[in-house]
């Protein structure tokens, strides 16, 4: 859950009025002229802090649905930590308001990297906050208590943010060299020697099998892996696969798609030779051949998503440390007023106006239902936000500090993402 809601603060934000509309049911109102807390000597009104957090609460529903499929019912009302008892929605309000804090420092470090808002931008901005009001109606504004003020400083924050990523990646100076992504190609075939199906006969005829597939590429090295696995047993493949050719103890450089003793034997052949013996682990056997010392494509490959990785990093560290510096004051009596709640949701949609090409997104029937449990007449109606096109293109986001952590994915042990030979 909480890798999910990393994940969706991207989506979240550019949201914010490249979607559709908000349909929600309300519970608790909120004040949106209320100081919610303050930045280096700078309030943070409420109404900005709603707007945010609802549209990460809609695309978070959004994404869970489509992910995890089936209802969203029960996604926000989950312990969160078991030390504390913080519900996933507790946590959800008080990262976003970090979020905000966030956006609110870095417009303050905006000269210092001759970062300004240009006319155009500005009148974009205006313009997407004026249809932003136009186009939803009272109660929707009512709900999410937000003035187009408020909207137009949302958006210029992060306009600020998005403007500000790349000349703080510059400032980090990231180099990487090829020397150290170096990518090395090989051919393997992977007996699984693990299951609980598996009797020990069947583990012991699986190693024959295995040791039968080596010796029939020793004595070739060049032939077709796959065909000898598949001529001893037609379950049997072999796949392509790349590791990084030197031991590093960068964990950016690692390859952990595979295990240890796989990489160890890999880093002793010379290109085109098999290994001489069965690698085995606590859960398969391999038989290993290197294709290429250097993978010229897994290499530049290798160096872009490093690169990316650690500017990232730098990125991260560097907002962090600007937020932990800032002097920050928070009123939790006005935080409290702005909740997640299972009976309290919304969702995003497509509208009918500039913006009716947008995919639609909405909850399914079994969350709608969940949407009206409210005792209130005023939580039993339903409220529409509708932002336009046009506000879509003045609002692409760059990633946040928790989104930016998510850059490098690796595969599994078997390594999911390999291509047969």
């Amino acid at each position: 859950m909480k890798d999910l809601l990393k994940r969706t603060t991207i989506a979240a934000l550019a949201g914010v009025l490249a979607a559709g509309m908000f349909t929600g049911c309300g519970e608790k109102k909120v004040d949106g002229t209320k100081t919610v807390a303050t930045v280096d000597g700078t309030d943070v009104p409420m109404g900005v802090l709603s707007l945010f957090a609802r549209e990460q609460q809609a695309q978070t529903i959004a994404m869970y649905q489509q992910f995890m499929g089936g209802s969203a019912s029960n996604i926000w009302s989950g312990v969160a930590d078991e030390d504390t008892g913080e519900t996933y929605g507790e946590s959800a309000v008080k990262s976003a308001l970090k979020q905000v804090e966030l956006l609110y420092v870095m417009k303050e470090k905006a000269a210092d990297y001759n970062v300004e808002i240009t006319e155009d931008e500005q009148k974009g901005i205006e313009d997407a906050a004026a249809a932003f009001m136009k186009d939803n109606d009272e109660d929707t504004i009512k709900e999410l208590s937000v003035t187009e003020d408020q909207v137009k400083t949302l958006l210029e924050l992060e306009t600020y943010q998005k403007k500000m990523q790349d000349p703080i990646k510059k400032e980090g100076n990231i180099e990487v060299s090829e020397d150290d992504a170096q990518q090395s190609a090989f051919t393997y075939v992977n007996i699984s020697l693990s299951g609980d199906d598996l009797t020990d006969d069947d583990i012991a005829k699986r190693k024959e099998q295995a040791q039968e597939i080596l010796d029939k590429v020793k004595e070739d090295p060049t032939a077709d892996m796959k065909e000898i696995a598949k001529g001893v047993d037609d379950s049997y493949t072999a796949l392509n696969g790349t590791f990084t050719t030197k031991e590093s103890d960068d964990e950016d450089f690692q390859s952990t798609a595979y295990p240890d003793e796989v990489l160890t034997a890999l880093r002793t052949l010379k290109e085109g030779e098999v290994y001489d013996s069965l690698v085995e682990t606590d859960t398969a056997a391999y038989i290993l051949r290197l294709d290429s010392e250097k993978d010229e494509d897994a290499t530049a490959s290798k160096v872009k998503s490093v690169t990316t990785t650690k500017e990232n990093k730098y990125y991260s560290e560097t907002t962090e440390k600007w937020l932990d510096d800032a002097k920050v004051t928070e009123d939790e009596k006005v935080l409290k007023t702005l909740t997640f709640s299972d009976n309290h949701t919304f969702t995003i949609k497509a509208t009918t106006s500039d913006a009716a090409d947008e995919a639609e997104v909405t909850p399914t029937e079994e969350a709608a239902e969940e949407t009206e449990v409210t005792p209130t007449e005023e939580a039993a109606e339903e409220t529409e936000v509708t932002p336009t096109e046009e506000a879509a293109e003045e609002t692409e986001v760059t990633p946040t500090e928790e989104a930016a952590e998510e850059t490098e994915v690796t595969p599994t042990e078997e390594a999911a993402d390999d291509t047969e030979e």
